[in-house]
């Protein structure tokens, strides 16, 4: 009665909190001085294995072991369902060292209902240390352990789901406040990785046919650069193409399906709105096993959240787009070149590379339209667009400067070839047939470089439309090289 009476204090004491950490502790510390052990341990159960959650009087390293159910004594316990005994350790080819003065262990499976959650593993460095008496009163003791167990998982479950509650309201609130799409990928990935505790957070976009890295949080190593996925590759691919979200737990296990070197889980949710799939987001962290169905729901719900979001920023980035663009031709308009004139100069001066600017005009166009008509001078017009856009590299920008003037952003162009570039352009207008035009319609040019001709807008602008100017006074249908300004000489503005 005595032995009772004290076996229930000490399961009162470990039902006595809700903390998971407070009540291993206790199970511990109460098997530990109650009966008399040197070493304990309880291992927790995740799938098909058992890892050790928390232990007392391990040897080093020992305690970093994960054991298929079925392996060890633990693992007997585990699989059978009951308490496994080893009274002299050296004699039973189950056991497994985990420290070493270990002479005899006892492994009592921790259940709930029929479900075993785990196992407390009791050694000793006596042999036959446990007698029938000690292990029926561990086995009462573990059932109580059991229900601690339980229902400080189930608290601990009830909190993180109102934490993950939280998250999603605190991310929704962030979101809306937020219409630029790179700061709003940003912002994404910073968001969801504090939120959720994880080691990186990247955000992949559709790009007609591939993926594009656009945004990612976190410490780990990546494996790809800012760019372009392959498309046959990855977790993140398998999940665009069946449209659910997928988790891989070893990754390392599987080639070719993490972004980062250290990733030990990946979960993959494709980013879905109003039935577009927009991209996915990946979800990273060290650990394997780190996900299971409990994060899916919360996740998706945040990866909705997100993809609303782009979808509203994408369509913000298309209205601004548009007040980018001539009416006309498609193209981009002044507005636009007087923006990105700014830039091409400050990455030009940053990074010691070469730009042009291109100032080009139809020649005789006003003859054209009182000729043709406008509606077949618009048509011209849109043509030329064409055939510049078609010429031109993805990173030049063209814009309509004004009626039929044309000026056009060379990157990382010296003189020599700016002029390759706008000769190019001359004559394939040159030799274009336009429907309706029955004699050829042709252009002049004129070209400045930066720092040669100068190294503001102004300047550089006010150069190439002196070249255009020779151009014109030479007889059209020509390019011409803007000429070295003398030094000293002020410099006005640009038309």
């Amino acid at each position: 009665m005595q032995k009772i009476s004290l076996l229930y204090d000490a399961s009162q004491a470990v039902l006595s909190t809700f903390d998971l950490d407070e009540v291993l502790q206790q199970i511990l510390t109460i098997a530990r001085d109650y009966f008399h052990l040197q070493n304990v341990a309880i291992l927790l159960r995740d799938r098909d294995e058992l890892y050790v959650r928390c232990q007392v009087g391990w040897d080093d390293g020992h305690d970093q072991v994960r054991l298929p159910i079925g392996r060890g004594i633990t693992g007997a316990a585990a699989q059978q369902k009951r308490p496994i005994y080893a009274a002299d350790v050296s004699k039973d080819a189950r056991y497994i060292l985990s420290a070493k003065n270990t002479r005899s262990e006892l492994a009592v499976p921790l259940m709930v209902r029929d479900h075993v959650v785990g196992v407390l593993d009791c050694q000793s460095e006596n042999l036959n240390h446990f007698d029938s008496e000690t292990i029926d009163l561990l086995a009462l003791f573990s059932t109580q352990a059991s229900m601690a167990l339980q229902n400080a998982r189930l608290y601990s479950l009830e909190r993180h789901r109102a934490s993950q509650l939280e998250a999603i309201n605190a991310i929704a609130q962030q979101m809306t406040a937020v219409l630029d799409l790179q700061e709003l990928l940003s912002k994404v990935c910073l968001l969801i990785q504090q939120a959720f505790q994880l080691c990186h957070v990247s955000v992949l976009l559709k790009d007609e046919d591939d993926l594009v890295l656009r945004a990612s949080h976190g410490k780990l190593t990546t494996r790809a650069s800012e760019g372009r996925l392959a498309v046959a590759r990855g977790l993140w691919q398998r999940a665009l193409d069946a449209g659910k979200t997928l988790i891989e737990n070893d990754v390392k296990s599987v080639s070719g399906v993490g972004l980062y070197v250290e990733t030990g889980s990946s979960m993959c949710i494709p980013l879905v709105s109003f039935g577009q799939t927009l991209g996915v987001l990946v979800l990273d962290t060290t650990r394997t096993g780190a996900f299971n169905a409990n994060d899916t729901q919360p996740l998706e719900s945040v990866a909705d959240i997100c993809a609303t979001a782009i979808q509203n920023a994408h369509y913000v980035e298309r209205v601004k787009q548009l007040a980018y663009l001539d009416g006309l031709t498609g193209i981009f308009n002044r507005r636009f070149f007087e923006l990105r004139i700014v830039e091409e100069i400050d990455r030009a001066q940053r990074y010691g590379t070469g730009m042009a600017v291109l100032m080009i005009d139809i020649d005789q166009f006003k003859r054209l339209n009182d000729e043709f008509g406008h509606l077949l001078g618009d048509e011209v017009l849109r043509q030329v667009s064409s055939i510049f856009h078609q010429q031109l590299r993805k990173i030049d920008v063209l814009c309509r400067y004004g009626g039929e003037e044309f000026a056009i952003l060379l990157s990382q162009t010296n003189a020599v070839h700016a002029l390759g570039v706008a000769e190019k352009l001359r004559k394939t207008v040159e030799a274009w047939q336009f429907p309706g035009v029955p004699r050829p319609v042709t252009i002049s040019a004129g070209t400045a470089n930066y720092a040669e001709h100068g190294g503001t807008r102004d300047e550089l602008v006010k150069a190439a439309d002196a070249g255009l100017y020779a151009a014109k006074q030479a007889g059209r249908n020509r390019v011409y090289l803007a000429p070295v300004p003398k030094r000293g000489l002020a410099h006005g503005s640009s038309k």
